[in-house]
This record gives C-alpha cells, sequence and structure tokens, in this order.
C-alpha cells in the first residue's frame, strides 16, 4: 500500500509540474550532446593456474575476468539532449564490460547493452524528477573506466546494485541535496509482477573540499529475499595535488523456502580508502586498500579478505594509460596456484588502456 500511494503521489507531483513550465522554454532546440570512451587491457595472474579444472584467473570482482589475454572492455556511446526543463539521456555500450553489467538482462546479459537510459523533468533549480534507467547511486566507483583511477573493481562495486530502473525526485536545499525513488529489484530492467524497492540519498557539500553521501537501498527483491544495503561514500581534496575516498557499505539479506518464515538476517559489509596523488597533471597515482567480511559467505568469498590495488594514471590527452599491480589476500583458500595447490593469496599486474572523448 505505501508503494502505490508513493508511486501515485510523484505522478500527481509530475502532472501538475508539466503545467508549470514556463514559456521562455518554448522553441529552444539546442544541438544534442555525444561523448563516449573506448577501453582495453591487459591481465596477467602470476599464479597462472590455467590446468585447474580448465583454468582459474583468480578474479572475483567485476570486468577483469581474464588471464594473459588482451581484453575489450567496453565501447561506450552516450547521448544527452535537453530543452527547457525537460532532458534526455541514452548511454549504450558494447563489450564484455557491458555484458557483465547488464548480467540481469533476458538472456543473461548481452554484448550490446543499454547502460543508461531516462527522461528527466525539472520544474525549478531545487527538484528533478527522473523516470528510466540509470546508474546506481550507491559506491564510489562507477561502470564507466574513465572516471575510476583503478581500472579493476572493488568487491563493494562488483557485489552492490549496479543499476536502477524505476522513477526517482530529487531535491537540492543548500549545501543538502535528497533523493528518493521506486525501482524494480536491483539490476532488472523489465520485472513484471514483482515488487518494488525504495532507493534514498541524502548528500552534504559539507565544504568547498568535503562532501558526504548516505545512501540505502532496500526492499523484496524476490518473493523470498528481502534485501537492504546502506552505504557511505565521503571525498575530500586535502591540496590541488592530494585528495582521499572513503568508502563503506552493509548489506543485510533475509530468505525463506516458499511459505516459511524469514530466515535471521545474514549479511556482509566492507570498507576502502583511496588515496590519489597528481604530482603533475601528466601523472597520477591512487592506492585502494579495501577489506570484505563474508562471514555469512552471502558472496561466496567465505571470510574476509583484504584487497591492495596501485594503479599508475599516465595522461595524454584524452587517452589515459592505466598500469596496475594488485594483491588480494584472504582468510580462506579460495585462489588457486598453477600447481593445481589452493592459496589464501595472489597477485595480478594489468595494464588498460582508456580513451575519453
Amino acid at each position: 500500500m505505501l508503494q502505490k500511494i508513493f508511486a501515485t503521489g510523484i505522478a500527481v507531483l509530475c502532472f501538475a509540474g508539466a503545467f508549470s513550465q514556463d514559456s521562455t522554454a518554448v522553441g529552444e532546440n539546442p544541438k544534442p550532446m555525444f561523448s563516449g570512451s573506448v577501453d582495453v587491457y591487459y591481465r596477467f595472474n602470476f599464479a597462472n593456474a590455467k590446468n585447474v579444472d580448465g583454468g582459474k584467473t583468480n578474479n572475483y570482482t567485476s570486468f577483469t575476468n581474464s588471464q594473459n589475454s588482451f581484453e575489450l572492455g567496453m565501447a561506450s556511446v552516450k547521448f544527452e539532449h535537453a530543452i527547457g526543463k525537460v532532458s534526455v539521456v541514452a548511454d549504450l555500450g558494447f563489450g564484455k564490460r557491458a555484458q557483465e553489467f547488464s548480467y540481469a538482462d533476458e538472456g543473461e546479459g548481452s554484448l550490446l547493452a543499454i547502460k543508461q537510459a531516462y527522461l528527466s523533468y525539472a520544474p525549478n533549480e531545487h527538484l528533478k524528477f527522473t523516470a528510466g534507467s540509470w546508474g546506481t547511486h550507491v559506491g564510489y566507483e562507477v561502470v564507466d573506466p574513465y572516471v575510476n583511477r583503478n581500472y579493476s573493481m572493488s568487491y563493494m562495486f562488483s557485489y552492490g546494485p549496479f543499476l536502477h530502473t524505476g522513477f526517482k525526485a530529487d531535491v537540492t536545499a543548500g549545501k543538502s541535496g535528497f533523493m528518493i525513488g521506486l525501482a524494480n529489484p536491483t539490476d532488472f530492467k523489465s520485472a513484471n509482477f514483482k515488487q518494488k524497492m525504495l532507493l534514498a540519498q541524502y548528500s552534504l557539500a559539507a565544504s568547498d573540499k568535503v562532501k558526504i553521501y548516505v545512501n540505502y537501498v532496500g526492499g523484496k527483491a524476490d518473493e523470498d529475499l528481502k534485501l537492504h544495503q546502506i552505504d557511505a561514500v565521503v571525498t575530500g581534496t586535502i591540496t590541488d595535488k592530494f585528495s582521499i575516498g572513503y568508502n563503506g557499505t552493509i548489506q543485510s539479506r533475509k530468505g525463506r523456502s516458499a511459505g516459511e518464515a524469514y530466515s535471521d538476517a545474514s549479511s556482509w559489509w566492507g570498507s576502502a580508502l583511496y588515496f590519489n596523488v597528481d604530482p603533475t597533471p601528466g601523472f597520477g597515482l591512487t592506492l585502494r586498500g579495501e577489506y570484505i567480511k563474508d562471514k555469512d559467505n552471502l558472496i561466496g568469498l567465505e571470510d574476509n579478505i583484504f584487497a591492495a590495488t596501485l594503479s599508475g594514471n599516465f595522461r595524454v590527452g584524452p587517452l589515459m594509460i592505466i598500469p596496475e599491480i594488485r594483491v588480494d589476500n584472504g582468510d580462506q583458500e579460495i585462489f588457486f596456484k598453477e600447481s593445481g595447490a589452493t592459496t589464501k593469496s595472489t597477485g595480478a599486474f594489468l595494464v588498460a588502456a582508456v580513451y575519453k572523448f
């Protein structure tokens, strides 16, 4: 009932707002904007466990599940257009990165994916309504590699939401921002007869150099699973050459067999720090340290994992070259050696090229 009331209220607001658009917007027809990116990478895991059950890449995060192979990450094209207070965005991706991002689509993901497609209406500078599909507000990292300073992804990104399809309202008031929305179950662009999930965010520009985000997503992921996730992101600029980012998240789940009561909540949580140094405009370094606690084995990590990733960013105009060293260390032997034996830790090197236009 609450979801129906919420959806009806938002629809009424949109209907009323549509008639409040001022006449100055009529007749405006700016040209559409196009942007995009292409990224490729090579990854080598030092264990090279190619003779274990058909080969193990020792990778439990998104988008870099390869070994001793040159790979196309994603070719991406984004279209944006606005007339007055109404705007539209269509963001398409092609490649394995797009395929993994759209895993929940029919056919378990396609090499060609709609990353984002949404319409927005802003009756004034403090209020905006959006309907469609967009990248999640949860977390520090995003699907587009040119936005991230590390090329390989964090565990928190990989096991949290990727996208939401539904309706949301964004409100700004001074230094604060608020978002509330209603969406399909996480990552599903189509969800007939499914209950909807609640989305929320509070943001605060504490100063010119410090920004804080508190994020939430929760509801029924399916008929027999309740999911709630609370997430926090803090970014701070120390100097023009040094900045820090933090991401912390906790996700809880309650499951049941058909017709039975829900089990007690199980959870996993993670925390990560990002240290960014840019000694020159053409070169930067980022060190990411991430700790994941999966004691209930909800995401298949069996217990704790600490991962350290050091990435270089060499910038030449629109091109960025990212050499990267990563070490993952767990409490359990979930990684593999070349001999076939299991081990608690593994290391990998990759180099990526990302072109943004």
